[in-house]
């Protein structure tokens, strides 16, 4: 699972980033700071389930806070996308050939109206963020039409020929971009299109496809950043209004960052998330850093949280739908180094017993013989879908 991390310049996407993995990124407040995309882990948060026996994990990856476990998650920050990207405009191709892998895109938008189009600061409210959110959808949705276009004429007028369905050779086209026949085939249907007479598909029913491909397997998030700024939290309400197909989630990367940094150097008690956090050393703070915190404070006192986490935890769990299941014994818990619970795997929403025996590996997939949920102690079978947060013994037959 990839997740790509999308917006134009300056409107605090890398920061963002930053925030959600603590990786060292370039920030700066001018277009076009990150040109090569950044790779690194951010982490959902799930509770922990060995609180459940009285134990607390101990996580081969990611970790584990108060009653929290977090399991990682690859992020990809690309550079600033701008008005013309798939024209090439600011490097656009390039940068867009980078999302080529991502399952779903988190798109960060500057909810204050302080930064245009092309990234470069204005006035505060003067720009409405509600054009990144179309113009975005447009790069996108014309990037599959342009990557769809190539060689259009060759591979219809060979799938009329050979009566070919034209989904096969959409997927062949698309493979880059994670289209499947299955999907083009559904969305084909869905458009009511002609799918024996593709030569008679204008160039509006190209779009309509493109932007249907592109919607089904690149699922958009919106990240209302900078809500901690004076009237954006009044945009926000307006977008959620604006653009009811879309979950957005107000947040404020500088914050969460902030909080993140100040907790990695032992300042503060915060779990990514929460609402609240402690000091553990304010007497090390100067005075600025302690107007800030009390800021930070103040903030998640109206708001609840900074919406960091809240944003990845969307785009996992709703966007991509996938769910969390751990291997573990109904005997016992602990793996052969003591470790209690050390595994999670992300797994789609309607995956089965079956489907996570073949995950822990192929020969259990094989020689499958029944499953076991370790919470409730009964066995179930290999086509049950598993519940988000379930505990799994598998068992099969020696070969």
């Amino acid at each position: 699972m990839l997740i790509g991390i999308v917006g134009k310049p300056s409107c605090g996407k890398s920061t963002f980033f930053k925030a959600a993995t603590l990786a060292e990124v370039d920030i700066a407040n001018y277009p076009f700071t990150t040109i090569k995309p950044n790779h690194a882990v951010g982490f959902v948060k799930i509770p922990d389930p060995a609180k459940a026996f009285g134990k607390t994990s101990n996580p081969r990856t990611g970790y584990v806070l108060g009653d929290w476990r977090f399991v990682p998650v690859d992020l990809i920050d690309v550079a600033g996308l701008v008005p013309g990207a798939h024209e090439g405009q600011g490097l656009g191709k390039e940068f867009l050939n980078d999302l080529n892998q991502a399952d779903a895109l988190i798109h960060v938008i500057d909810a204050s109206g302080s930064v245009n189009e092309k990234g470069e600061p204005v006035p505060r409210g003067s720009y409405d963020p509600a054009r990144d959110i179309t113009f975005l959808e447009d790069e996108l949705d014309y990037w599959y039409l342009d990557i769809m276009k190539k060689g259009w004429d060759k591979f219809v007028r060979q799938a009329v020929q050979e009566k070919r369905p034209i989904a096969a050779a959409l997927e062949k086209q698309l493979s880059g971009l994670r289209v499947s026949e299955e999907l083009a085939r559904k969305t084909i249907d869905a458009l009511g299109l002609d799918k024996e007479k593709p030569n008679t598909w204008d160039e509006d029913a190209l779009l309509a496809l493109a932007r249907g491909l592109r919607k089904a397997s690149k699922p958009i998030m919106i990240a209302a950043n900078k809500v901690d700024v004076e009237g954006a939290w009044d945009n926000y309400e307006r977008l959620t209004k604006q653009f009811p197909e879309y979950h957005i989630v107000p947040c404020s990367a500088e914050l969460e960052l902030a909080l993140r940094e100040a907790a990695k150097h032992g300042f503060v008690n915060y779990i990514p998330g929460e609402g609240s956090f402690t000091f553990a050393h304010a007497e090390q703070l100067t005075e600025q850093q302690q107007a800030a915190m009390s800021f930070i404070k103040g903030f998640l006192e109206r708001r609840g949280s900074t919406g960091v986490q809240a944003v990845l935890n969307h785009a996992v769990f709703e966007l991509l739908r996938y769910k969390p299941i751990f291997p573990g014994g109904v005997g016992k818990l602990e793996d052969s180094e003591g470790n209690v619970i050390p595994d999670c795997f992300l797994m789609p929403a309607d995956a089965t017993a079956l489907d996570f025996a073949y995950r822990l590996h192929t020969d259990f997939g094989k020689n499958f013989v029944k499953a076991v949920n370790v919470k409730t102690k009964m066995p179930v079978g290999k086509d049950h879908v598993l519940e988000p947060g379930s505990i799994i013994e598998i068992m099969a037959a020696k070969r």
